[in-house]
């Protein structure tokens, strides 16, 4: 494999993974392996976007491939928790509900705007994506649920920093990293 498709690997290794999670969940149990390819996936998140970057293959094909990859990624998780976790859904289900409403919108708003999804990669993104690595951790490595309230708080304002974004820029536009970036390029395009 040459060395400027490992950024593509990467991301597609994400996507066989987060179904493996699922698969292994399946059982309503997981086993050792699921924090393992956990672990992987998000490693895999980290490295696809700076290797692409280093190499010069960062192309908005690849950009939202990657969006996709930690959509897929955590649709698995999320029913992976569910299968395993059943009380904690419902325990946490009006929060999860606010949360599943905000990346809704966000997406229907870039839509309806745009013709296709976002996908900024901003900094409230990759807060969040810390904030699903805690929850993820907690919930499937110690049975503890309370830090999903980290990830869902996160969800929120990432989508409406998103939201704003969308609004804001005239034209769509990928790896913008908040707000304040959406505005000078709206400011630059004008």
């Amino acid at each position: 494999m040459p060395l400027t498709s490992v950024p593509s690997f990467l991301v597609g290794l994400r996507f066989a993974i987060a179904l493996l999670l699922l698969w292994d969940a399946l059982d309503r149990k997981i086993s050792d392996w699921f924090m393992a390819g956990y672990i992987a996936a998000v490693l895999s998140d980290i490295f696809d976007g700076i290797i692409a970057r280093r190499l010069g293959v960062s192309t908005v094909q690849l950009r939202q491939a990657d969006s996709w990859a930690d959509i897929c990624l955590y649709v698995c998780i999320a029913l992976s928790a569910w299968l395993v976790y059943p009380q904690v859904i419902v325990d946490f289900a009006l929060p999860l509900a606010i949360a599943l409403v905000a990346q809704i919108t966000l997406f229907a708003t870039s839509l309806l705007k745009f013709g296709k999804f976002p996908s900024f990669h901003t900094y409230t993104a990759k807060v969040w994506g810390i904030a699903l690595l805690i929850a993820t951790v907690g919930l499937f490595g110690f049975g503890y649920a309370e830090t999903l309230w980290l990830a869902i708080v996160f969800c929120v304002l990432n989508s409406l920093e998103e939201i704003a974004m969308t609004v804001i820029l005239p034209k769509w536009q990928h790896d913008v990293l908040s707000v304040v970036h959406a505005l000078k390029l709206r400011d630059q395009w004008r």
